[in-house]
């Protein structure tokens, strides 16, 4: 499948994000091919620590989806 950028960004967003969602769900498939730095690896374990600690500083997807709705 081939599908110009010009095209995609034409598409309504539920349908761009299940262009998102595909192609991670092809990358995940594919993820013994995924290099991770250490760098990376070190943000990661940073990020995740700081949710064990305090799981409820984040949002929902749903409160994030209201935000990026409302300051378009």
């Amino acid at each position: 499948m081939s599908t110009p950028v010009a095209e995609i960004l034409e598409m309504s967003v539920a349908d761009r994000l299940q262009i998102v969602g595909d192609i991670w769900d092809s990358i995940a498939a594919d993820s013994k091919n995924l290099v991770i730095t250490d760098e990376l690896r070190r943000e990661l374990d940073q990020r995740l620590e700081a949710y064990k600690k305090d799981p409820d500083t984040g949002v929902s997807w749903d409160e994030l989806e209201d935000r990026l709705a409302r300051s378009r």
